[in-house]
């Protein structure tokens, strides 16, 4: 089974200490978003996960502890830098000091293990094609050689983006064609592997190869273990993810970033916030006498026969 620590909210950035002790105490527990009174524990320990993946936009609070995970699990991380600044990600390092932190991060856990996310890739009347492109290519010389990859998605328009992002300049395939030419050139020149992710469209004549961002072939490859052969459903359309468990909480984050899909404001991030003790084994508030709480399923997809026990352990 894969954990996912961070696709709900950014717990790296705002829930380490938590993060920290779920770890360690060797389990969580899991609000269901759909029917709150539905609890779902998991087991965090390395008989039961297979890999732990990580998406931040911060990793820096973690950095001094995150040999506590990494020492007994096999992990995964995702990092997003973007071209936007405050106005757009009010609560995002800027690039500079993100970039900082990556190369610290790869000091850590390897290159093979980070993959550097650009997205989603939206326009406005400051964040042009143009200004995607030039901040890509500082971004992409700074970053070649110490990330496995580049995974980029073009914005979804969803109906809360008209009132929280009025100033979107909506894609046109004309525009979304350009961007992936200049992406994938610019990805090429530093050789660097990009690709997409949750983005319709096939732009394999640019270099740019379709693929989830997270697969068994990619955290196999980068833990040096193998999976058995498995479906990969994803989570929505043009998603070829495997399948994982997320042990975060949506609105909860407070990176307040516009085109954010797992908030519904700001405001209700904040609000939330105050809810959250760190010695719970929940990320947000405390069980309820109405809970009720089950046991996940927490099934390998470890293909145990491909390699020798001894190489199923960790190795950097």
């Amino acid at each position: 089974m894969i954990i996912n620590t961070g696709a709900r909210t950014d717990t790296v950035q705002y829930f380490t200490p938590w993060l920290l002790k779920r770890f360690e105490e060797g389990y969580v527990l899991s609000r269901n978003p759909l029917f709150p009174n539905k609890v779902t524990r998991y087991e965090l320990t390395p008989e039961t996960v297979d890999c732990v993946e990580f998406c931040s936009k911060n990793y820096r609070p973690i950095l001094n502890d995150l040999h506590k995970i990494t020492e007994r699990f096999h992990t995964h991380f995702q990092y997003t830098i973007t071209a936007y600044s405050k106005d757009i990600e009010p609560g995002v390092p800027s690039i500079d000091e993100s970039i900082r932190t990556l190369l610290e991060l790869e000091k850590l856990v390897g290159a093979k293990r980070i993959c550097w996310r650009y997205d989603p890739v939206l326009l406005t009347e400051r964040y042009t094609i143009d200004v995607h492109l030039k901040t890509f290519e500082f971004m992409a010389s700074q970053l070649a050689g110490h990330v496995d990859r580049c995974i980029f998605s073009f914005v979804e328009m969803y109906r809360k983006l008209s009132v929280n992002m009025p100033e979107l300049i909506p894609l046109t395939p004309s525009d979304k064609d350009t961007l992936a030419k200049g992406l994938g050139e610019i990805a090429g020149k530093y050789d660097i592997h990009i690709q997409t992710c949750g983005t319709n469209g096939d732009y394999r004549h640019y270099g740019i190869h379709p693929s989830g961002c997270i697969t068994l072939q990619i955290l196999g490859d980068a833990n040096g273990i193998v999976f058995r052969k498995r479906k990969h459903r994803g989570t929505r359309e043009g998603c070829h993810c495997i399948e994982s468990r997320d042990i975060g909480a949506y609105d909860t984050c407070l990176n307040g970033c516009k085109y954010c899909y797992a908030n519904k404001s700001p405001e209700k991030a904040i609000e939330n916030y105050k809810l959250h003790d760190p010695d719970s084994p929940l990320l947000l508030g405390h069980l309820r006498e109405s809970d009720t709480v089950q046991q996940g399923v927490q099934k390998s997809f470890l293909d145990k026969k491909a390699l020798p026990m001894e190489q199923l352990t960790l190795n950097f």
